[in-house]
């Protein structure tokens, strides 16, 4: 029965939004262009296989790409069998089933993916979003099978000290694949695949240990290092995700450090669309003023960054990159995915 509403809600509120009948609080009919567009140049440059890829210098990391590209069409309301997008949905799937190794557990393309922790991240995201959408029953167990594996390899993989670092093997850590990694497991748990909850209090408390007295987050643990905006936005972004919330005060203090030194419309880090992608998740999940101010800011300058195809360019990794994580926040107040909720 939950996979039965989880899969009604998201088509019915996509279809009326569709409709102009529904705009949730922040959205109005240029966003909702600007969405619309940018969800048509996703469905337009997906591969024959299914996959997505990098247009950008960074190389074509498939597994990562297709993760971010399927979250985006799925916050549109779109399951692998309904939905303006579910022909996509489900190609992106069937990519994302068919390059999970069974052996290991680890969900990437080996010859396009060094780094292949990020790519099992996302898919991970992506595949246990889907989970709780699918109706037919063969590939739910697929999809289970694979997800159990896919977290079976993410605590396997986890560091001594509680991070992860860009391949299963490599036994360090640094924050911006643990978070990754965190939001994956959360994503499986609220989907109902079994998840240690040691493995996670133990990335929790990871992040934690990178907190610098200035409440930011350093790129790694042993490293340590000046804080850095990006990982302290995707590290409060996952704290919440893992029911850490603002009553805490070491979360708190990072949410302050983060609203001083990330701007919505401005970055001089070259990371500005990662970045948001976080902070705009953990500016939602606690709401209010803070929130509203900055869907207005972030709206605003991703409207006037928007290509004529309806892409975006995002932080010199590509238009697929750039185009899905823009697509993703614009679409937070739909709350359509379990994981974006509130």
């Amino acid at each position: 029965m939950r996979l039965r509403w989880l899969f009604f809600v998201p088509v019915v509120v996509a279809a009326l939004a569709a409709q102009g009948e529904v705009y949730p609080r922040g959205i109005n009919k240029g966003i909702d262009a600007a969405i619309q567009r940018g969800l048509q140049f996703l469905a337009r440059n997906q591969a024959n296989d299914g996959s997505w890829r990098s247009s950008g210098a960074q190389g074509g990391y498939p597994a990562a790409m297709t993760g971010l590209a399927g979250m985006a069409l799925v916050s549109s309301g779109s399951t692998p069998t309904r939905g303006k997008y579910w022909r996509e949905v489900r190609q992106a799937t069937e990519f994302l089933l068919k390059n999970a190794d069974a052996a290991t557990g680890v969900i990437s393309v080996p010859s396009e993916e060094g780094r292949s922790m990020y790519g099992h991240g996302f898919s991970t995201l992506f595949l246990a979003s889907v989970f709780g959408m699918e109706e037919d029953l063969r590939m739910q167990e697929r999809l289970h099978g694979v997800l159990t594996r896919a977290v079976k390899l993410i605590a396997q993989s986890q560091s001594g000290a509680g991070g992860w670092l860009y391949t299963p093997d490599s036994g360090g850590d640094e924050g911006s694949v643990t978070v990754t990694q965190v939001q994956a497991m959360r994503a499986c748990r609220m989907a109902g695949i079994d998840v240690s909850k040691k493995t996670i209090d133990r990335a929790v408390d990871y992040i934690k240990k990178c907190q610098n007295p200035d409440g930011g987050i350093c790129y790694s643990l042993g490293s340590r290092g000046e804080s850095r905006p990006a990982i302290s936005a995707a590290g409060v972004a996952v704290l919440y995700n893992a029911g850490v919330y603002e009553d805490q005060p070491f979360v708190e203090k990072a949410m302050k450090y983060v609203q001083k030194n990330v701007s919505p419309s401005s970055d001089n880090t070259g990371h500005h669309f990662y970045t948001q992608l976080y902070y705009s998740q953990a500016l939602y999940q606690r709401g209010g003023k803070d929130w509203d101010e900055y869907l207005v800011k972030f709206s605003g300058f991703l409207l006037g960054q928007q290509r004529k195809d309806g892409s975006w360019e995002g932080d010199g990794v590509g238009s697929v990159y750039g185009t899905a994580i823009a697509v993703i926040v614009l679409q937070l107040p739909y709350s359509l995915v379990p994981i974006y909720q509130r």
